[in-house]
């Protein structure tokens, strides 16, 4: 049986009501799963007619929340609209997805220039699916082609990092890792640990956090009997995954995983929310306000998000 997946359209403002209705004609996507759109019609009519995409809104179930209710509503920039459709968006598939109407989600972008406007508090999805969920422990994964990455610090300055790489932080990091690899179907995970400093700190020649915090948290995740190694060079460890050698990373911050997993995946990565009581991904880009509504964007990540949305389990 195919499984109930809802898919956001996230901000109508950008290129996620064009990626979602071009991904739920993919003879791909409707092999694997049955799909819901949350979106309000007003939008999505609107898109099928401006970017002239091929597909009957009356064959696919679709669910509005009254956010966007003219058809005049503001494109390519945030907007008080954007930043309440988005958030109504995810709180209706939220709520399908606790009532086990679906099987999972799936997130069209938003941004947090349009939740600010609207007078929202969180910066991004995963906050607020957080907080929606009641959630405390989570954590980001992103994956594409043979990589899959996890990260311990996600959006906060690079000189905040080091101040946020403790012990505690690093072992729950690994923990969802291995409960990430359970997710996909992956029954004796290989966790590798990145270091935060070149050459993983060099015996504390170049810094002291990998002593004090890292290896310590990989050595008592050993203990518990967690399949984990590390902490690796960050210059040479992604080779060795890249090879085959490990199943996902635990990286110390947002550029540490992004950039190797973008350079091979840049069209086709995929962001997952560890730790939710739900399963929730997203396509791993923004709104692109820039070519938004102009019927040129490629919904090969939204249509990968998917896929991998069916194919996942329940923590």
């Amino acid at each position: 049986m195919r499984k109930k997946v809802a898919i956001t359209i996230g901000d109508p403002a950008g290129i996620g009501p064009e990626v979602a209705l071009k991904a739920v004609t993919d003879a791909s996507v409707l092999d694997i799963c049955a799909p819901l759109l949350i979106g309000d019609r007003i939008v999505l009519e609107q898109a099928v007619s401006h970017l002239n995409i091929d597909i009957d809104l009356g064959r696919y179930d679709i669910v509005g929340t009254g956010a966007v209710t003219a058809a005049d509503f503001s494109r390519c920039s945030a907007s008080d609209i954007g930043g309440h459709a988005s958030v109504s968006y995810i709180k209706k598939a939220v709520q399908l997805a606790q009532m086990k109407i679906v099987d999972a989600v799936v997130t069209a972008p938003i941004t947090k220039e349009s939740l600010k406007i609207a007078g929202y508090p969180w910066p991004g999805h995963t906050e607020l699916l957080a907080e929606l969920t009641g959630t405390d422990r989570y954590a980001m994964m992103l994956c594409g082609g043979p990589l899959r990455v996890i990260l311990v610090t996600i959006h906060t300055a690079l000189k905040n990092v080091p101040g946020l790489i403790t012990h505690a932080r690093v072992l729950d990091t690994i923990q969802l890792a291995q409960i990430a690899c359970a997710m996909l179907g992956i029954a004796e995970p290989r966790i590798a640990v990145a270091g935060l400093n070149p050459h993983a700190g060099e015996a504390g020649l170049f810094g002291n956090e990998e002593e004090i915090a890292i290896a310590p948290a990989v050595a008592e995740a050993q203990s518990l009997g967690m399949p984990v190694d590390g902490p690796f060079p960050p210059d040479t460890l992604f080779h060795k995954v890249y090879n085959g050698e490990y199943d996902i990373v635990v990286c110390m911050y947002h550029d540490q995983g992004l950039i190797p997993l973008k350079m091979i995946a840049f069209d086709s990565g995929v962001n997952v929310t560890i730790g939710l009581p739900i399963i929730r991904t997203s396509p791993d880009h923004g709104t692109a306000y820039n070519i938004a509504w102009k019927g040129i964007a490629n919904p090969s990540s939204m249509i990968e998000a998917i896929k991998l949305a069916a194919r996942m389990k329940r923590a």
